[in-house]
């Protein structure tokens, strides 16, 4: 793969600073699990009859809950390869575990907001009644591991602003069942819904922390166990709800190089550089994602090679590689073809890992920030 020289002069320097090691530990960190997104095939026809220019983005195109078929093929192929330690990859899968009820918030006005689990969105699905069950079998074959992504992904009090102002976008949207909609062609719908913990307002960042603790309980009783690790929606959260996070349980915090924090002096979100292993004064440790694996987002890229090209590089530098790759990659339930084009993407990946360095380890997240404590 060729690269420019600013290319490499970043790929590199995102390299340098923090936690190192000789094991070559790879990581793979998958956002979205849960979250409803396009609901069908014939809804987003629905919108784009609508008028809706949603055309270039390749989340409304592809991205949905998973299917038990999705997650069959997915698992197929996470299964069919091994590390030395006999452990196959594992896909850190950060979900949200509730989505909006949309009759019980039509009910009240748009002034209410309302939630159901995510297991009560999934049976609501076609294909997808037994799909909790199987990301709770992933998990025991430890090659699933859900983590925490928040309660739900949308900025509550933005979306129910939105929708009382009749905002033509998003209300034909919420009636079809959605609220995920990005586009950078419709000026309605600029103010990204999506963006859960960015607020305007003080007392928005005091539900977000009331959301964080609900969430983080809910997680515990689907899963029988406590997420140790957090991804904020769209890397978007004030630092002052590090500190809920680690009171509920939170000890590792996943994103890419920048995390963006609101600012209610004049709106402008600012940037705040991390690395992995820094530490926060509440002692949590940054995952920092320095590899991507997004087919479905650049399909013209060659996904592989440049996948393997970031991986070198921060092996080179004796850092874990952490890779992003969202559920959206993975999902054939809108367009079987994103599906069956991606997955023997995953597997080419995979193979190519093994084969160039032997010696890899599959871990998750969190046993990542575990290990990373103990300086092994």
């Amino acid at each position: 793969m060729s690269l420019n020289l600013k290319q490499k002069i970043t790929h590199n320097f995102l390299n340098i600073q923090g936690w190192h090691t000789n094991r070559k530990i790879v990581v793979i960190e998958s956002d979205d699990w849960g979250s409803i997104r396009m609901p069908s095939k014939e809804v987003y026809n629905s919108l784009v009859k609508a008028g809706i220019n949603i055309k270039d983005d390749p989340y409304n195109k592809y991205d949905s809950l998973a299917s038990e078929e999705d997650l069959a093929f997915l698992f197929e192929v996470l299964s069919s390869f091994k590390d030395k330690n006999g452990n196959s990859p594992v896909i850190t899968a950060n979900c949200v575990v509730a989505n909006p009820d949309f009759e019980k918030i039509k009910a009240s006005g748009y002034g209410e907001y309302h939630y159901e689990l995510v297991t009560d969105t999934l049976k609501r699905y076609p294909c997808h009644a037994d799909s909790f069950n199987l990301w709770k079998e992933g998990n025991s074959n430890k090659i699933f591991h859900p983590q925490f992504h928040g309660r739900e992904h949308v900025h509550v009090e933005r979306w129910l602003t939105m929708l009382q102002k009749n905002n033509k976008s998003i209300k034909i949207a919420f009636d079809l069942g959605l609220f995920g909609l990005v586009s950078p062609h419709e000026s309605e719908i600029e103010n990204n819904c999506m963006v859960a913990l960015d607020y305007e307002t003080i007392q928005q960042k005091d539900l977000q922390a009331q959301s964080i603790i609900d969430g983080l309980n809910i997680f515990e009783q689907l899963f029988s166990y406590r997420s140790k690790s957090f991804i904020a929606p769209s890397y978007t959260w004030h630092s002052d709800l590090n500190q809920t996070l680690k009171q509920a349980g939170i000890d590792y915090l996943q994103g890419i190089s920048y995390q963006d924090e609101p600012n209610t002096d004049n709106n402008i979100n600012r940037r705040i550089f991390h690395y992995t292993g820094q530490k926060n004064k509440y002692g949590q440790s940054y995952l920092v994602r320095n590899c991507h694996f997004e087919p479905s987002q650049s399909q013209n890229s060659n996904n592989v090679d440049d996948c393997l090209h970031r991986m070198s590089i921060a092996f080179r530098w004796h850092k874990p590689a952490i890779i992003s790759s969202h559920r959206l990659n993975f999902i054939g339930f809108i367009d079987p073809k994103n599906r069956d084009r991606n997955l023997p993407l995953l597997a080419e990946l995979l193979k190519e890992i093994l084969k160039r360095w032997p010696d890899v380890e599959f871990m998750s997240s969190d046993q990542l920030g575990e290990l990373m404590e103990n300086k092994s």
